[in-house]
Parts: C-alpha cells; sequence; structure tokens
C-alpha cells in the first residue's frame, strides 16, 4: 500500500495452512500502530463512566496480537478507536505516524479503505449480494475499476480457500464460509493492519481453527500486522503478543508476568 501521510486537504491461502509460523517483526522499525493515553468516557445519568485510562500499545508491522479481557471491559471500543471508528475522550491513534483523530472524517475514511482491515464475530455481509460481491465492494468504494475489482476479489475468495463458491450468496454459506468471505473482505485491498473482534467466537472449535490458520497465513505471506480480540487462551498463546485489558488499563502478558 503507499505510505501515509494524508495531507489536511486530501480527500479524494493454499488449500492447507497447518504449521504455519508467524511472521518475524522487525524490532528495529518505527511502530505501524501507536495508541498514547487514550482515555474514553460515556455519561450516563448523570455520572462518568470511564472505560478506557490511559491506554498505550504499539504494534509492529508483521506482529500478531492478542487482546483479551471480561466481557464489558471496553475491548471492542479500544478496536473501534484504533480504528479510527470512535473518538476517544483524548489521546492519539497514529497509523504509520500519522494521528488519525487529526484528520477529517472523509479523510479518516479514506485511510481506512486503504490501510485497515475489519472482521467481526458477526460476518456482517450483505445477504443480497453473493461472496465475490461482497468481497469487490472495498474495491469499488476505493474507486477501482470493476474488472479488475472482480479479479481482485476472485483471486482473494480463492486464496481463502472459497473459489468455487463465489456465486454463492451468504445464506448459502456455512458460518465458516461466511467468515472466510468476511476475511476476504477485509484485506483484499492489501491493507497493512487487520483489527478482528472475536473473529471465531461464533464458529466450533475445528472451523475456528481453520479460520485461524487462514490469520496466520495471510500475517506470514503479508507481513500484516493484527490484533485480535479473544477468549480462547490456546489461540492468545499462539500470537507474538497478548494483552489483557483490566478496569481501563491495558497490559502485556509475558512469559516473565505481567507489565
Amino acid at each position: 500500500m503507499s505510505d501515509l501521510p494524508v495531507t489536511a486537504d486530501a480527500v479524494a491461502l493454499p488449500s492447507s495452512t497447518s504449521g504455519l509460523e508467524l511472521a518475524t517483526p522487525t524490532t528495529d522499525e518505527p511502530p505501524l500502530l501507536e495508541a498514547r493515553d487514550l482515555v474514553k468516557t460515556f455519561q450516563s445519568a448523570g455520572h462518568t463512566l470511564s472505560i478506557l485510562k490511559g491506554v498505550q500499545v504499539t504494534l509492529r508491522a508483521g506482529e500478531m496480537a492478542a487482546l483479551q479481557g471480561v466481557s464489558g471491559v471496553g475491548k471492542s471500543t479500544l478496536i473501534q478507536i484504533l480504528g479510527s471508528l470512535d473518538r476517544p475522550t483524548s489521546g492519539q491513534v497514529l497509523l504509520k505516524g500519522q494521528d488519525l483523530y487529526a484528520l477529517k472524517p472523509e479523510q479518516q475514511a479514506v485511510i481506512r479503505n486503504r490501510h485497515i482491515g475489519f472482521v467481526y464475530q458477526s460476518h456482517r455481509l450483505l445477504p443480497e449480494f453473493s461472496a465475490l460481491e461482497n468481497v469487490m465492494l472495498p474495491l469499488l468504494i476505493g474507486r477501482h475499476p470493476w474488472s479488475a475489482a472482480r479479479d481482485q476479489a476472485t483471486a482473494m475468495l480463492t486464496e481463502v480457500g472459497l473459489g468455487d463458491r463465489l456465486a454463492h450468496k451468504p445464506g448459502q454459506l456455512s458460518g465458516g464460509e461466511q467468515q472466510r468471505v468476511a476475511i476476504a473482505r477485509a484485506v483484499v485491498h492489501g491493507p497493512d493492519l487487520l483489527l478482528a473482534d472475536e473473529p471465531t467466537g461464533n464458529l466450533d472449535l475445528v472451523t475456528a481453527e481453520t479460520v485461524f490458520q487462514i490469520f496466520l497465513a495471510l500475517n506470514r505471506r503479508r507481513r500484516l500486522a493484527c490484533l485480535m480480540v479473544t477468549h480462547n487462551p490456546e489461540l492468545a498463546a499462539r500470537l507474538d503478543r497478548r494483552f489483557q485489558l483490566r478496569d481501563g488499563h491495558l497490559v502485556e502478558v509475558t512469559a516473565e508476568g505481567v507489565r
């Protein structure tokens, strides 16, 4: 993808993935993603509810990190803020050194379309569109020619093992296949960062492992940085880094303990 920044005026898998190793992050390169002192509060019945209390995190190209925490602690809120979908009360989010919240909403949308992919627990596919059409959408929104978008989406669906399901609508696909279409849609435009909010949460163990292996394959092939919310400790332990959100504070869990 082309490098940031966006100026103030700018608007305009193979069949088997077992045994994959994670891409090796380069620790001497600057962070791809950096969050500085993120605070998020809500007003409710005259009271201030603090969700994030000075969260700081960095993620480099090629790193895969797990985000854990009890339900309702603010994991999805943090994902939304990191993806420029929900403004923090205070603090900064930098992607390739660009402060996302110093930009206008339309400029943030350009960055999301070019540099960030999202996958959710629910696939959020458009039911009236085929798998191919769903994956083409980010490219068409980004003003790619229709034929180029079709070819790129076809290649992406083939990469996640759905080359024979192009014309199928979401209702004609299994849960695991639906989620693979959602992953293809999230990465078809070649983002630098993938934010995944419980992507295996609705799947059985076998299907969840298949989807997880696709994430590993994409990380290895594309040096795609990924922050994945998961309640599965076994999956979390297989990633490069593991974070826990506790009472509004983000801590990193390492072999030596919590820091």
